[in-house]
């Protein structure tokens, strides 16, 4: 028996709210995270988080409505893994916003001169990968540095995210957040601490950006080249495969114009989803995919009320046992990570080039101000054209 297409839109809808919430809830840990390490005060993480959010709710309710296509957009998991393997740059928290500019200013590039996307494509896939696995290798390693540290706090994280990985595996890392907030209440309950109720209010704070070369070249060049090889071009692919082609230049102007609006607040950057953008799209959403649209307003409506809801978010980040956040943040990027691993090794002729890529994203060395990120990207291209150059394809 077959479903009928004119099923009614609360499915869309519904699938809309997961994908919000699977995406919010998973992955704000990290933003909260790489934004703190890369210098913003709690204050300025919290508008940084608020500002992201709200862009990446009008963004989807903007494309898919106007494209009557279940276009998502989220925002770049990667880029802030990449601020949290930073750390601080000259200049400091101004001129961190300012390569969050710049990188905006790249993402909009994109859809006004194509052949600078054309230039992002060419970056071999496996230096690209091999890059963000080394910048989420440490995020990743917390959560055991964590269990050990505070195995009363960190424990349960771990215990929940690896039972509900076998029985929801969607809902393990917002599950995993979940046992979070549960140990934080027992630890504000035995120590007789209170939340600030003046941190639960949502509040955006504004930061005059300044540029200085470590922003530039350690935080906006890897921030826009692993937003648009790690979330961008696979987003693009993600909805190809479920038989959609998304609008590229609007959507490199909205995602450019939505982490521009953003930045100054202290957002990083947005763009296409990926993963969670199988949700509202997939036939799960609904059976007649000319419908599925209604997922992506929904989903963008959901974001804009889990950005009211943020400043909660980030206060409880804040009171949260030392180990018990980075726990979440780094289960919330095991699955990333292993993709790209995986497609970093794929090819054993791109396996060298690769290994030092990821070996030096991995190390964190700073050069010149300049992030490990950047001299990883440099020294795998450089050992690849080293070992390639000259030699034919056999």
């Amino acid at each position: 028996m077959t479903e009928n297409p004119a099923a009614p839109l609360t499915r869309p809808l519904i699938a809309g709210v997961v994908t919000a919430l699977v995406g919010f809830t998973s992955t704000f840990a990290v933003v909260l995270t790489g934004l703190r390490a890369v210098g913003a005060t709690p204050e300025q993480a919290a508008s940084g988080l608020l500002a992201i959010t709200l862009v990446v709710g009008l963004g989807c309710i903007l494309l898919a409505g106007r494209y009557r296509i279940p276009i998502t957009v989220a925002w770049s998991t990667p880029g802030v893994a990449l601020l949290a393997a930073t750390g601080s740059v000259d200049g400091g928290w101004p001129a961190v916003v300012g390569g969050f500019l710049v990188s905006a200013a790249l993402i909009l590039c994109t859809a006004l001169f194509p052949p600078l996307g054309a230039l992002i494509a060419r970056i071999p896939p496996s230096i690209a990968q091999a890059m963000l696995a080394g910048v989420l290798l440490p995020l990743c390693v917390a959560p055991f540095v964590g269990v050990v540290d505070d195995p009363w706090g960190v424990a349960p994280v771990l215990i929940v995210w690896l039972v509900a990985s076998r029985l929801l595996p969607r809902w393990a890392v917002p599950l995993a957040f979940v046992a979070a907030i549960v140990v934080v209440a027992v630890e504000l309950a035995r120590t007789g601490a209170q939340l600030d109720a003046a941190t639960l209010l949502p509040r955006l704070e504004f930061t005059a950006p300044t540029l200085t070369i470590g922003s530039v070249v350690g935080i906006a060049l890897p921030l826009f080249i692993v937003t648009m090889a790690s979330q961008n071009v696979p987003g693009v692919a993600v909805m190809r495969s479920l038989g959609y082609t998304i609008p590229w230049r609007p959507a490199m102007l909205v995602t450019g114009l939505g982490s521009a609006t953003a930045a100054g607040f202290g957002g990083h950057a947005m763009n296409l989803g990926a993963i969670s953008a199988a949700i509202a799209a997939g036939p799960d959403s609904h059976p007649e995919p000319k419908r599925r649209w209604v997922a992506g307003v929904s989903a963008g409506g959901t974001y804009l009320v889990l950005g009211v809801l943020s400043a909660a978010f980030a206060a409880i980040v804040l009171v949260a046992p030392a180990g018990v956040i980075p726990a979440v943040a780094g289960v919330a990027l095991f699955g990333a990570f292993g993709s790209a691993v995986q497609q970093a090794i794929d090819d054993p002729g791109e396996r060298v080039p690769a290994v030092v890529t990821f070996l030096v994203a991995a190390s964190g060395i700073a050069v010149f101000g300049v992030s490990a990120a950047f001299w990883a990207l440099v020294a795998g291209l450089v050992v690849r054209t080293v070992l390639h150059v000259g030699r034919r394809a056999g």
